[in-house]
């Protein structure tokens, strides 16, 4: 195996034997082959868009595919070998369908020479394990070319995840799955550096698009969030734990136990589910339980009735741990000997009847804290207050906006953040969205004039929030450049998905991000210096010279 799509790879280059984030190699290998899979049905689905384009059906499953493959998410070999199988019968079927058109505009058959991709094929899955050696990251021997690959690869792969959440409230987009295609198809082709960066820029442009079209999904299925302090304490009555980030799941969950005597608590990426106006006529919809991913092993034991898990951010279980029985799983997570709950059929719901019978036969949780954090400033929110916040600027209440979103990780260097908040002056305002902000939503970093100094757009894919909110500010003060607003960028990144904001934010023309803890093993030295030189990337430092910049615009 060879694996370095995450923040906490091995020495920061990649692992080679088992992922840092407990991944086996051969569940690696498998994720390897169907990565390559999906280029196979990328290159006859590109090539359809000539012609009548790609099925919504083939669209759905390749980002259902790329974003079974992201950090944290399935970690079911079963899973992976069905996903490869159908792929392949996809593949198939574009590739006769391709055959046909291209015959009946042209008179002749297609003859160019096919990638390996386009053309490999088995249905005996012994010959899985021994194909995924060759045609991993390292199939791809010049450095740089590889780098620029899998950083399209692994920024798709967030864009692809975020394209699942929106289509299950029912919002697709034929070009989001076109420039999937397009993209993947890439990665078979021997193209200029030049068009690799243009792909890898266009994969941040589809990233914003993608963004916008989750969020017109979440807001107009559940409304905008609003400011709310989330209880963080716990009840007398059995739980229900539901992580991850679908809030279609939440909605159904929440419905199946009305009057049920079980109450709903969220856990990590699910915290800004307390945040919309739908979910809180649910009087047992209580509180959030816990903090980001990487303690799950603690807090999923302590809470004592079942977890579900929506997305990803689900870790191995410990020996010690005694709640395999107890975990549910849904959509694209997968995890040997956990329960997994079906998708909707057309139209259904899903049934959440066993983690309902589970949760009753179970005690209360056990109290981790108490207390409230205060949440729900996504855009419509904020900018309902932007008289408020232009008042605090040129008043010189507020002297600065830094933006810490991003993702927790286990690394004690991420402490950083945490110290960051609690160092900068106090004039200045946090601006998060994703896990990150578990570094430092529950301290007691006070107000100015009564704006919270942290404000939490939401979920990683809220990060959208973020771009609009900072958009309207430049438009309000009349600037020409995002860069001349007083926002600095401070990004904490781990997974796939925040490397797709990350391209997001690169597109929009955001220059100076500091990017940590580490900046990404996949960018080799000649990629990265690209980076630096067209957008100014910076690696973080220490706590008092970042601040210490970043008061200075710098």
């Amino acid at each position: 195996m060879f694996c370095f799509q995450c923040q906490e790879t091995a020495k920061n280059q990649g692992c080679t034997i088992k992922g840092v984030c407990g991944k086996p190699e051969e569940t690696a290998n498998l994720q390897d082959l169907l990565i390559h899979v999906m280029k196979g049905i990328a290159f006859y689905g590109d090539k359809l868009k000539d012609f009548n384009g790609v099925d919504k059906e083939t669209g759905l499953f390749s980002a259902q595919a790329l974003f079974a493959t992201i950090t944290n998410a399935n970690w079911d070999d079963d899973r992976f070998v069905a996903m490869i199988k159908e792929g392949l019968q996809h593949r198939n079927q574009l590739q006769n369908k391709f055959l046909t058109a291209y015959k009946e505009k042209n008179g002749q058959e297609f003859a160019e020479t096919l990638p390996d991709a386009a053309s490999w094929f088995s249905d005996d899955v012994a010959d899985f394990a021994e194909k995924a050696k060759s045609v991993g990251v390292l199939a791809t021997e010049n450095e740089d070319v590889r780098s620029l690959r899998e950083l399209l690869i692994i920024g798709l792969k967030g864009v692809a995840a975020y394209a699942d959440h929106a289509a299950v409230l029912g919002h697709e987009q034929d070009d989001i799955y076109q420039f999937i295609m397009e993209a993947l198809a890439s990665t078979t082709k021997d193209l200029t550096v030049d068009e690799m960066v243009g792909m890898v820029m266009k994969t941040g442009e589809i990233a914003v698009n993608t963004m916008a079209l989750l969020d017109k999904a979440n807001t107009s299925a559940y409304g905008h969030p609003e400011i709310t302090e989330v209880n963080i304490g716990v009840h007398d009555n059995p739980g229900i734990l539901i992580s991850g980030h679908d809030l279609k799941d939440m909605e159904e969950l929440l419905k199946q136990t009305e009057g049920t005597g079980i109450d709903v608590y969220t856990h990590g990426e699910m915290l800004p589910a307390n945040y919309y106006p739908a979910f809180k006529k649910y009087d047992h919809f209580v509180g959030n339980y816990g903090s980001s991913w990487w303690h799950q092993n603690k807090e999923f034991e302590s809470f004592n009735g079942p977890i579900l898990l929506t997305t990803n951010c689900l870790v191995p279980l410990k020996k010690e741990n005694t709640y395999l029985n107890r975990l549910f799983t849904t959509g694209v997570v997968g995890y040997d000997g956990a329960t997994h709950i079906a998708n909707r059929d057309n139209g259904g719901s899903k049934d959440f009847s066993a983690i309902i019978e589970k949760a009753k036969q179970c005690s209360a949780p056990t109290e981790l804290e108490t207390g409230t954090i205060v949440g729900g400033f996504a855009h419509n929110q904020v900018l309902a207050l932007a008289d408020k916040v232009v008042d605090a600027v040129k008043s010189g209440a507020v002297k600065r906006f830094v933006v810490m979103a991003g993702c927790d990780g286990r690394q004690k260097s991420r402490n950083y953040y945490t110290d960051v908040a609690e160092n900068l002056p106090k004039d200045t305002i946090i601006l998060t969205a994703g896990c990150a902000k578990y570094r430092y939503n529950k301290l007691n970093l006070g107000d100015i004039g009564g704006i919270p100094r942290v404000l939490d757009a939401g979920q990683c894919n809220d990060c959208y929030s973020l771009a609009v909110i900072a958009l309207k500010l430049k438009e309000v003060f009349g600037l020409d450049d995002i860069n001349k607003l007083p926002i600095s960028y401070d990004i904490a990144w781990y997974e796939q998905k925040a490397v797709a904001v990350l391209l997001a934010l690169l597109f929009l023309g955001v220059k100076g991000i500091r990017l940590g803890p580490t900046l990404p093993a996949f960018l080799s030295p000649n990629v990265a210096k690209v980076l630096v030189e067209n957008f100014d990337i910076k690696p973080i430092d220490t706590v008092e010279t970042d601040i210490a910049a970043m008061m200075k615009g710098e």
